[in-house]
Parts: structure tokens; C-alpha cells; sequence
């Protein structure tokens, strides 16, 4: 095995030692999957200026997200079933995280319980809401969630219905695994994974399972998803969520201008530019390219954050430059978690922080809060 440099060779490792239908979960866009590659795409076509003698003592990346202190303008994206790309995934990137001083947000669709996170996290951690016809569990939830001591509820906005992800079709997708013979084989090429996944007892949806009405066992997300999923979900809603809630709250999934315009009324304290990893619509701009037209749209109303496609510290930087005061990483903390475990995401953060540090100074800047737009050629 060489030696761990990029974030892509995480994502090699973790081909190698998660199983195909929970690694293909991770990398796949929706449809013809060119979203997904247009948000990574498009961050190569921002161009740095170089510049030099310039005093480059005493960096920093810390700042803000939400008035909470972090050690670089990141934050681990609430991502379903992490738990599959390795065993207790949601608790280990959880304590990750916490040990690098960066948000982790938990998924409403993860392996382990909010309570499960509590448990082996001391600082608060953030939690992402799935709104479903079933209001009770959405209110019991958000409970759960304050009792938790969680510091941030993100709302996702963009999967009201689920968008199409042929890759999960083709391998049966499921959480808990089925033993058919083609998941037997996946499951068997990857013994180390298996003997990790014996030895916890979380498998499915610790959030739903023994907490949603009738939901004593939960084979597949797509059935859940389509039974469940509020497809009136509206504006409207996210007056009583606020309430409920009575905490911070952002809201994932803008990108438009005129729904980041329509945001500022929800007393929301911040939105994530998102297209869902390029999960959702298939044929929408990627997240990088709508960022600063959604920065000009509200300029400092609402605190404006990113995910989508940030595979560097480089592409980090190129979008607080262009505005956003938080960014989100997915797939990288899951390339790192299904390589390496804890130990993986710790690896996935330390790329980021150190490409980010060293292009910043030589863009001439030591403050990560003092980038912006000049940085740019």
C-alpha cells in the first residue's frame, strides 16, 4: 500500500475494502451522473493568483460556522448509511471530528441512533432532518435531537422524492445487506469488514428502527424513503420546525437564487448551497458554480455554507474565496472512514487542512477569515 496523499488514493483504499453496493451508495450521482462530476469539475476551472514575499508566519484556518469556533471551515456532511462503509461509522467520525475541532452532522438515515453519537461524543454535534408524513416521529426526532445536546439542526430541503441512483438499483441496495448470492460474494471478498461488522450489533437504521410507528425492522431505504418522505414538504414547514426546534438551524439544499432569496424569511442562520452531491437533480449547476450568485442574491442576511464535489484543501479555500463561510465534505470522510476507519477520517481532514494551509499563504494570506475574492485570477 503507498503512502495516503490525496483524498482520491482514500477512495482507492476504500474500494478495496468496502463492499460494492456500500461503496457504489457513496459514489454515485443520480441518473447519468453529470452533476456529480460537474461539482468536482467545476472547482478546476477556478484559477489561484500567486503571490510573493509576503510575510507568511502565524497562519490560521480557524473561524466560524453558525457563531461556533472551528478549527477550518469544514464540516462532515450528514451522510446515510456511514455505519455500512465501516462498523459504528457515525460514532467514530463523530469522535473524528470532534478530536480536529470541526462539525459532524449526523444523518436523520444513519446506522447509529443520535444516541448512539451522544454516547461517545463530549462537544455537541449537529443533526440533519428528513421531513416525513409521519409528524410525530418527525417531533420525536427533534426531541431526541435537543435531548442530545445537538447545537445545529440541518433541514435538507432537495429530497422531498428520491432521485434515481442506477448503481443502487443494479446492486440491490439494502441495510441490513439481503444474502443473495451476488451480496454473499461482495461481503466475502471483504472479510476484514465483515469481522468489523460482527462484532457491533448496529446494522440498520438506528434512528427509525423501534422509533417510527411499526417500524420493528427496516430492510430497505427506498420503501421507507417512498412511504415516508413528505412530498408537500414547503416553506410553511420550516416555520414550525424552527419552533419546535428552538436552535440553530440551516437549511440544505438551495440552489437557486430565488430560494436562497426566500430563505431569508425563515429566520434560518444559514443555508448550504447543495444539489445533494449530485444525487438529486441530475442536470443542475454544480454547487461551486451557483455559490457566488447565491452569495450576491443575499449578501450577509444569512450566512451562506457549500457542499459539493470538495475532494482538496484547494477547492475549500476556492469557495470561501468566493463567499461561502462553511463548507461540507461527504464522500472524502467516507473514502477515509471505509479505508481506515477513525483513523481514516482523521487522515481525509489532515489532506484538506494542509493544502488549504499551504495555498493560502501562497496566495499571500495567513487568515483564513481575510480570504476572499482577490485571491482569484
Amino acid at each position: 500500500m503507498g503512502k495516503i496523499l490525496t483524498i482520491a488514493d482514500l477512495k482507492n483504499q476504500a474500494q478495496r475494502r468496502v463492499p460494492k453496493m456500500f461503496f457504489d451508495y457513496a459514489d454515485s450521482g443520480a441518473w447519468t451522473e453529470s452533476t456529480y462530476r460537474a461539482n468536482e469539475d467545476d472547482f478546476a476551472k477556478i484559477k489561484l493568483r500567486q503571490r510573493v514575499l509576503v510575510d507568511m508566519t502565524d497562519r490560521s484556518l480557524a473561524t466560524e460556522m453558525v457563531g461556533e469556533k472551528v478549527s477550518m471551515p469544514v464540516a462532515l456532511s450528514p451522510t446515510g448509511l456511514t455505519g455500512m462503509q465501516h462498523a459504528d461509522g457515525e460514532m467514530l467520525a463523530a469522535k473524528a471530528a470532534e478530536e480536529f475541532g470541526v462539525p459532524f452532522t449526523l444523518s436523520t438515515m444513519s446506522i447509529c441512533s443520535i444516541e448512539d453519537v451522544a454516547s461517545v461524543t463530549s462537544k455537541p454535534f449537529w443533526f440533519q432532518l428528513y421531513v416525513m408524513k409521519d409528524r410525530d416521529f418527525v417531533n420525536n426526532l427533534i426531541d431526541r435531537a435537543k435531548a442530545a445536546g445537538c447545537s445545529a439542526l440541518v433541514l435538507t430541503l432537495d429530497l422531498q422524492i428520491l432521485g434515481q441512483r442506477h448503481k443502487d438499483l443494479r446492486n440491490g441496495l439494502s441495510a441490513p445487506p439481503k444474502f443473495t448470492p451476488k451480496h454473499i460474494w461482495q461481503m466475502a471478498t471483504r472479510p476484514k469488514w465483515c469481522l468489523d461488522m460482527a462484532r457491533t450489533k448496529r446494522r440498520s437504521f438506528g434512528n427509525i428502527v423501534g422509533h417510527a410507528k411499526n417500524v420493528s425492522d427496516l430492510s430497505s431505504l427506498s420503501s421507507w424513503t417512498a412511504e415516508q418522505f413528505d412530498p408537500r414538504l414547503s416553506w410553511k414547514d420550516v416555520e414550525w420546525i424552527k419552533e419546535r426546534w428552538g436552535g440553530k438551524l440551516i437549511l440544505k439544499g438551495i440552489l437557486d437564487e430565488e430560494d436562497a432569496r426566500a430563505s431569508l424569511d425563515t429566520g434560518a442562520d444559514a443555508i448550504i448551497v447543495s444539489n445533494h452531491g449530485g444525487r438529486q437533480l441530475d442536470g443542475a449547476h454544480s454547487s461551486i458554480a451557483m455559490l457566488p450568485k447565491i452569495v450576491d442574491a443575499v449578501g450577509d442576511r444569512v450566512e451562506v455554507h457549500m457542499d459539493g464535489g470538495i475532494r482538496s484543501g484547494q477547492d475549500v479555500l476556492k469557495a470561501v474565496a468566493l463567499g461561502a463561510k462553511g463548507t461540507y465534505i461527504g464522500r472524502p470522510f467516507l473514502y477515509g472512514l471505509g479505508a481506515d476507519g477513525k483513523q481514516g477520517v482523521t487522515t481525509a481532514l489532515e489532506i484538506i487542512r494542509k493544502e488549504m494551509d499551504v495555498s493560502m499563504a501562497l496566495c499571500g494570506k495567513r487568515l483564513i477569515t481575510d480570504v476572499d475574492r482577490s485571491i482569484l485570477a
